[in-house]
């Protein structure tokens, strides 16, 4: 008697990836995206906190770029808010024309080509990678600068582990880490805003002043070395503060996972973020300049104008270092908020990706806590592996990250002029929409060269070459796969005469107790016709009823939406009728089951228990495709579902047949 039960040792790794990552939820129930949707205050937490994280050295690494020249730093705040709001206005209308979400990768996809895309989606890729890396760096340095120096070498090791518990939520669902990080947030917001505004109230005499003595200085500078030499500091550090604006692209790249109306949580999102960021990036600025802050070694700029202001307040004791204390640390939990955010974004542009088959098939399936967990797992393992080449260290790190977010950025914007030239007739204030992009994507554009041209030979032509070999990659498996679809669509054809039109075929009466062939049919009409006809041949006369079981899995894609769902639970049941119908006109008993997941394998197991109660004297069969020149690579890019199957049905005493499908 064969042992239809899962193994004991199986069993046991089930539990504990439960309690690791909950249990499962049912990708159908009618709540289940509603539950896990964001709304606009849990998303500007969550998608907002990149941005706003980068206010602890994006400021700081623009105002030192000026050198002695800090009276710039006005220029500088006033053009680093107009920036962020420029951007942001720009994604609203990437929220309004894509509000099943994709960001970049998916307006540079629809309004450019496939191919910038790809460049946009590879280079957030990367970014994404990097922001965890840098984020989690960074905030591990914070907590570490409050310790004995003797601590400083297990900061490699705490980076490692923080990755890996943030690895750990993201994998139990997208609101699970949000909710445990929004005190932290919070917090950040309310004490490092605190000190910006009394910071600059402090000194309020002084503000009136501050303009006409800033057009002073400029006039003299300008004297020593020209107009032209005065723009180009400027915009120098203007660019080197570039990481300031990283966390936009976010909104618009997860628009699906808000709540509905989405594009109105979408804007609501965006202005809260734009309004948190351009006041604390440029508050700062401001800071820097009124309290004539100098870099200290050992110490950000922030620490030092936030210790010399809380120094006003409650002087040089025990009290200013405890506040000062709790500020840093609220400052090392927003970046720790931040590297988050690399595991909602990274995922979901490798998923929008999978689905145009630039990457994978896999990173676009869900878990069963309704994740997209492969593409979870590859931005932890990235992030690590940059923390282990780098070790960690933030300057290395900085260098790599501010370039790839401006690639997106510019493609993006360049996007969005393309599609309000073509709708310029059409719509009644498409010209205004177009200015406002174009000027947003000249500005982008410009960011992007004058940093890659200083940080190049610094570090830059690593991210180039990264971003390089991800597009390169990209290209070679579109086209396998490309390849492997048409000879798909070769055998769809030629097998599809033998999918009946009539449907109204007598259903034969099924000996439940008689040899029974279990088919587990895929997406593709023709393997599984291949399956049935093969077996057909085979054994001619050895079964007595004709199984047909599938599973629709539920992936990032179908999971959008009630319509998308709806579109897959009839095409499996479509398909599955196809099988039945032919079998019935020829007279065979024929059946039908199917179930629908994120976990095929996990679904497939379900159905196999039903069919085993129904027909215990079953054996079950399945195609794999054949290459003529496969290779590792190759199969890596095939979920080699059936193999997987086989092997626990076969551990379970339950036999399964694979056959061969050579293309």
């Amino acid at each position: 008697m064969r042992d239809t039960k899962p193994g004991v040792f199986h069993m046991f790794g089930r539990k504990i990836a439960s309690w690791l990552v909950g249990r499962p939820r049912d990708a159908l129930a009618p709540g289940v995206r509603h539950h896990m949707a964001l709304a606009a205050f849990v998303a500007w937490v969550g998608l907002g906190a990149d941005g706003l994280s980068s206010a602890n050295y994006g400021p700081e690494e623009a105002f030192l770029a000026l050198g002695g020249n800090t009276h710039l730093a006005v220029y500088l705040a006033i053009a680093t808010a107009f920036t962020v709001f420029l951007i942001s206005l720009g994604y609203n209308q990437v929220i309004e024309l894509f509000p099943s979400g994709g960001g970049g990768y998916k307006v540079a996809t629809t309004l450019i080509g496939p191919y910038a895309g790809l460049v946009s989606g590879a280079a957030l890729i990367v970014d994404y990678a990097l922001t965890i890396a840098i984020s989690v760096a960074s905030g591990v340095d914070a907590v570490f600068s409050l310790l004995p120096i003797e601590y400083q070498g297990l900061k490699l090791g705490v980076e490692l582990g923080t990755t890996l518990v943030l690895m750990i939520l993201n994998l139990r669902g997208v609101k699970e880490p949000l909710h445990l990080l929004v005190p932290i947030f919070i917090g950040f917001v309310l004490t490092h805003g605190a000190l910006i505004i009394y910071g600059i109230l402090y000194h309020a005499p002084m503000i009136p002043d501050i303009v006409p003595a800033t057009w002073h200085e400029t006039q003299h500078f300008a004297g020593e070395i020209g107009w032209v030499g005065v723009i180009a500091v400027l915009l120098k550090a203007y660019s080197l503060g570039g990481g300031t604006y990283t966390g936009i692209e976010a909104v618009s790249n997860n628009v699906n996972i808000l709540k509905e109306p989405r594009v109105r949580t979408g804007r609501w999102t965006m202005v809260y973020m734009a309004l948190s960021l351009s006041f604390m990036a440029g508050g700062l600025i401001i800071l820097y300049v009124l309290w004539d802050v100098h870099a200290v070694p050992g110490e950000t700029l922030n620490a030092v104008v936030f210790e010399t202001i809380l120094g006003t307040i409650f002087g040089t004791g025990s009290l200013t270092h405890g506040i000062l204390t709790l500020v840093l640390l609220f400052a090392a939990g927003i970046l720790f908020v931040a590297a988050n955010t690399g595991f909602l974004g990274g995922p979901a542009v490798l998923a929008n990706m999978a689905v145009d088959r630039w990457v994978p098939h896999q990173f676009s399936q869900l878990s069963n806590r309704l994740v997209t967990q492969n593409g979870v797992l590859v931005m932890a393992a990235a992030a690590i592996a940059t923390l282990l080449v780098t070790h960690g260290d933030v300057d290395v790190l900085v260098v790599l990250y501010s370039i790839n977010v401006f690639v997106t950025f510019t493609l993006c914007l360049f996007g969005l002029c393309v599609h309000w030239w073509g709708e310029r007739k059409r719509v009644a204030d498409a010209w205004q929409r177009l200015v406002l992009a174009g000027f947003a994507c000249f500005v982008t554009g410009s960011i992007l060269l004058v940093t890659l041209s200083a940080k190049f030979t610094e570090g830059g032509w690593l991210t180039v070459c990264v971003t390089g070999c991800a597009v390169a990659l990209g290209i070679a498996i579109r086209r396998h796969y490309t390849r492997t679809g048409q000879a798909l669509a070769k055998v769809d054809a030629l097998f599809a005469t033998a999918v009946p039109s009539r449907r109204d075929a007598p259903e034969p009466e099924m000996d439940k107790s008689q040899p029974t062939a279990v088919f587990m049919i895929g997406r593709s009409l023709g393997a599984g016709m291949h399956t049935l006809l093969s077996l057909r041949k085979l054994f001619p006369s050895q079964f007595r009823n004709f199984v047909f079981v599938s599973v629709g899995e539920v992936d990032s894609e179908s999971f959008r939406g009630e319509e998308r769902l709806h579109e897959l639970q009839t095409e499996v049941s479509a398909t599955l009728e196809h099988f039945a119908a032919y079998c019935r006109q020829r007279g065979l008993p024929a059946a039908t089951y199917e179930s629908f997941g994120p976990d095929i394998i996990f679904e497939i197991n379900k159905l196999v228990d039903q069919v085993l109660a129904d027909f215990p004297n079953s054996v079950f069969f399945s195609s794999t495709l054949i290459f003529d020149d496969e290779n590792w690579a190759i199969r890596q890019l095939h979920n080699g579902t059936a193999l997987t199957i086989q092997q626990r049905l076969h551990r379970r005493g339950i036999p399964m047949v694979i056959l061969p499908m050579n293309l």
